[in-house]
């Protein structure tokens, strides 16, 4: 009897231990990718294990991803992200992680450098106190006269910590999280599709010798100038249909295949959204994530929703599985359909002829219930950007509401 306890609790013991080395330690770590130029963006996740499975949440200012699809492979580790089609791959090296991380851009793969440590709760350090408050609205360029892309910055410091976001006629760049150091600015951000990091040097009320580094090769010149009056051009006014054009026509599959028009008679005398997204865009995210509420709110009164979705290739198996995962990740209630376009090179042009341009992800058309198209929304500001995310959703379904009220 004796050594038959002995033996269970040396089992117990084994099992512990191996279970113990398998998950990752608990804790604030700090993880590292790297450019093809050398340079280090940083960003924090927190690994906790629940019930025997290890879960990750990363960090970006006051947003938290959860990730859950994590293997274990002898010293490998195998890390999902539940969406843009990115994992990270690596092996544990004396306590810490050391491998890629990889992104699938549909025709081709991009991997970077990757490390992380755990107890490491510090971003970027702040060996100088920071030698001026940057809080406040800066209209920032980015790029090189004349081809500039004009934005809007708002930033947040209290101490040494800085958050914020810039704002672009085509959606935000979402929870940029860093510091101030000296007269030094630092911000960075990872989600599994942006991979951001900004510098630049504080002079006065300017930023100057900005760099924005994006994902494993971009480089890109901005600056700013604090201007409490910055703002951008409407959204609405960005995007039109084609003179003589009132309706939006299309057809096309949804992922089990069954085809879906406009014409259909779901969307007859009913206030119809048209979302054009892609599940690689984090700026489409955003808004599906505002929009699932929206449809279960105003649903009953006479709404429906429209996804398309516009993936990175024309392999209609490839893209149903990365909708397919956009639409179980968020439980969509709506129709998403496969166009079997691409993002680039006029496609989403082409696959709707009456549409004048589409100059961003996400594009949101407003259709009234006579099939009229009412107007068009460029871009999405999410709720990374406070109140202009609060404003947009304010405005949006004040009009949802007038066009419910009239007559079809």
């Amino acid at each position: 009897m004796k050594i038959r306890l002995l033996l269970a609790l040396l089992a117990l013991t084994c099992t512990y231990n191996s279970f113990a080395q398998t998950t990752l330690k608990s804790g604030i770590w700090r993880g590292v990718t790297k450019t093809d130029k050398g340079v280090e963006i940083p960003f924090n996740f927190e690994a906790m294990t629940i019930s025997g499975y290890t879960i990750l949440a990363i960090m970006n200012g006051a947003e938290r991803i959860k990730v859950t699809d994590i293997k274990y492979k002898g010293d490998s580790v195998f890390i999902r992200m539940p969406l843009f089609d990115s994992e990270f791959r690596v092996k544990r090296v004396g306590g810490n992680l050391i491998g890629k991380w990889t992104k699938n851009l549909g025709t081709k793969y991009v991997t970077m450098a990757f490390t992380a440590t755990p107890n490491t709760p510090w971003r970027f350090k702040t060996p100088q106190k920071p030698a001026a408050n940057i809080t406040g609205r800066y209209s920032v360029p980015f790029g090189k006269a004349p081809n500039q892309d004009i934005t809007v910055g708002e930033f947040k410091q209290v101490g040494s910590k800085l958050t914020g976001t810039f704002l672009s006629t085509t959606g935000d760049y979402r929870y940029l999280e860093g510091v101030v150091s000296g007269n030094d600015l630092y911000l960075s951000c990872f989600d599994g599709g942006h991979d951001y990091l900004f510098t630049a040097k504080i002079a006065g009320n300017k930023l100057v010798n900005g760099k924005f580094h994006a994902n494993l090769s971009s480089v890109d010149d901005w600056s700013g100038v604090k201007n409490p009056n910055a703002k951008l051009p409407d959204a609405y006014s960005l995007t039109s249909l084609k003179p003589g054009y009132k309706k939006l026509v299309f057809t096309f599959k949804d992922i089990n295949g069954k085809k879906v028009s406009l014409s259909d008679s779901r969307y007859k005398n009913k206030v119809v959204i048209v979302q054009i997204l892609g599940s690689w865009c984090p700026n489409c995210i955003d808004e599906t994530a505002y929009m699932i509420n929206y449809y279960k709110k105003f649903h009953s009164k006479g709404v429906e929703v429209i996804g398309l979705a516009y993936e990175r290739t024309t392999d209609q198996a490839k893209s149903k599985r990365t909708v397919k995962q956009l639409i179980n990740r968020f439980s969509i209630p709506y129709p998403v359909l496969l166009t079997g376009y691409t993002p680039v090179k006029g496609d989403p042009a082409k696959s709707l002829p009456m549409m004048k341009d589409v100059l961003g992800f996400p594009t949101t058309i407003i259709i009234d219930k006579k099939g009229d198209v009412r107007k068009i929304h460029t871009g999405f500001s999410g709720p990374g950007t406070g109140e202009h995310y609060t404003d947009f959703i304010t405005e949006f379904e004040r009009l949802t509401l007038h066009m419910l009220d009239e007559r079809s």
